[in-house]
């Protein structure tokens, strides 16, 4: 079993229960080890949109990094997850933060998700729930990179 981190993310409909939901159907093929709070947070890059409430977990998991994006990707879709502006609203949205300590740069699949550094509203769930994790890249744990990233507001509800 692999161990792997997720962020998950939604503005459109009733936000809760778009997590709530995916998090159900993740359990279909993964062990949820952890589950942080759910955060409000701004919306980066594209602003005129709601705003985002957001939360990682932390899975056990026997797919390849390849299957497991697949499952997430038709989890989305499961969700009605369209795909219309860059960083806009979304129903639901399933990253890949982290797959054990891999290192992947493929077309379709990078791993450790490649903004995942630069941004509060995936860093600080994060910490909360494993706080000591080191990015294979950056070599330096959650606690160590959050605190010189200031890219959007994130309140924990």
């Amino acid at each position: 079993m692999a161990k792997a981190y997720l962020g998950i993310g939604s503005n459109i409909g009733n936000r809760k229960k778009n997590i709530r939901k995916s998090i159900n159907l993740i359990k279909n093929k993964c062990k949820i080890i952890k589950i942080s709070s759910i955060y409000k947070t701004e919306p980066i890059g594209y602003k005129n949109q709601n705003w985002f409430i957001n939360c990682v977990i932390k899975i056990e998991t026997k797919l390849t990094p390849e299957e497991l994006l697949i499952f997430l990707k038709n989890t989305e879709l499961k969700l009605k997850r369209i795909k219309k502006i860059k960083n806009g609203p979304r129903t639901i949205d399933l990253d890949i933060l982290f797959y054990k300590n891999s290192i992947i740069n493929k077309y379709n699949l990078i791993i450790p998700h490649p903004r995942a550094h630069e941004r509060l509203f995936v860093l600080t769930p994060l910490k909360e729930i494993s706080p000591k994790l080191i990015h294979p890249i950056l070599r330096k744990n959650i606690t160590n990179i959050i605190k010189g990233v200031k890219d959007g507001q994130v309140f924990k509800l």
